[in-house]
């Protein structure tokens, strides 16, 4: 994680993954969510906080989950069903379930057709947040499968290359791949130059944005390093940030999010569904349906090693590919405790006592 994300030391509080889930499972089930989408809920923020992603887990989010419970945005009983399917595909209804339990049981049932069928794909219209893309990938190595997710998630943040509006939100991929024993590959990303999500931790911590990284309500790119501005004082720029860094490319893979997860699942372009309603598009691919699963396993192995055993270049310790990082992470994690802001800590502490659930952090 970048210096601009990680909490000073100073300033935090380790709480341990146990207390940790049960403080998210004892919310959710405050919010009126079943035990069962509870559980699901707090394992995806849990894992996030576990992998280091902490702007898709409790820090960031949990608060905006509270009040959108509250106020009728989010359905914690929602009656998902299915609404056309085949032998390989399916796209789901979540009736504005909080894609946090929603697309963990959609990765579910595509699994469930690679099984079957060697692929399964899913499309999801009109879910809540779904916040780290990586746990549904993630979910699909546990069987031996490659795993892929995106999602449309509104549009009024990034603006396109050349652009002076908004047209996309953040639209994140994520990819996920075994391996043998190394960590398996994992890579999750936003396709602005940098997570909205993360510019909250910025906040928190008093750090500033790199140039580059955002721009003004006219689409002129803000070279210089700044203090993150209010939410409807700036916009997002594409991976890349300017077209001489390759602001097209996180442009077209914004364009590929939105047809594959907002477009395909009838949820229509992100920029016309709104905020709220999110889409997802989530798919497996069995190994064992293209070759075999020890010979793939052994030639990631092979490339995986190749990279992280490579010699560094000057003034770096060591070369990391996606996802070994964030597995390193996780062991330390579990066993000294999460890394929370003391602020964040406060907050869970004061939101546990108005809602009586019994739980207290550390």
């Amino acid at each position: 994680m970048l210096k601009h994300f990680v909490v000073p030391r100073d300033e935090q509080v380790l709480v341990s993954e146990e207390t940790a889930r049960a403080g998210m499972v004892a919310l959710f089930v405050a919010m009126g969510l079943t035990q069962e989408d509870a559980e699901l809920a707090a394992d995806v923020l849990v894992v996030a906080d576990l992998r280091g992603c902490e702007s898709h887990g409790v820090s960031n989010m949990v608060r905006r989950y509270v009040e959108m419970y509250a106020d009728g945005r989010l359905n914690p009983r929602p009656n998902i069903k299915v609404v056309r399917e085949s032998t390989v595909s399916a796209t789901i209804d979540a009736d504005l379930g909080i894609g946090l339990h929603v697309g963990s049981k959609a990765m579910d049932l595509a699994i469930e057709k690679a099984h079957s069928h060697g692929i399964g794909s899913v499309a999801v219209q009109s879910c809540g947040h779904v916040g780290m893309l990586a746990y549904y990938p993630m979910q699909a190595i546990e069987h031996d499968m490659i795993g892929v997710c995106m999602v449309s998630a509104g549009g009024g943040i990034m603006v396109p290359t050349f652009g002076s509006t908004p047209a996309f939100g953040t639209h994140p991929i994520a990819w996920a791949a075994p391996a043998d024993k190394m960590p398996p590959f994992v890579f999750d990303v936003a396709t602005t130059q940098v997570a909205a999500n993360k510019l909250g931790l910025t906040r928190r911590i008093g750090s500033k944005l790199e140039p580059g990284w955002i721009c003004d309500l006219e689409g002129r790119p803000i070279m210089d390093a700044v203090d993150t501005p209010a939410f409807g004082k700036f916009n997002m720029l594409p991976l890349g940030g300017t077209r001489e860094n390759g602001s097209h490319k996180g442009y077209g893979f914004a364009l590929i999010a939105d047809i594959m997860s907002g477009i395909l699942s009838g949820n229509g372009p992100g920029v016309f569904a709104g905020g709220v309603h999110t889409s997802q598009f989530v798919m497996a691919l069995k190994i064992d349906a293209f070759l075999d699963i020890a010979d793939f396993k052994a030639d990631m192995d092979k490339l995986l090693r190749h990279l992280s055993d490579m010699q560094p270049a000057p003034g770096h310790n060591r070369v990391y590919y996606a996802g070994l990082m964030e597995h390193e992470e996780t062991l330390m994690r579990r066993e000294h405790g999460i890394p929370y802001h003391r602020e964040v800590v406060e907050w869970f502490n004061q939101t546990s006592q108005e809602h009586k659930l019994g739980v207290h952090w550390p």
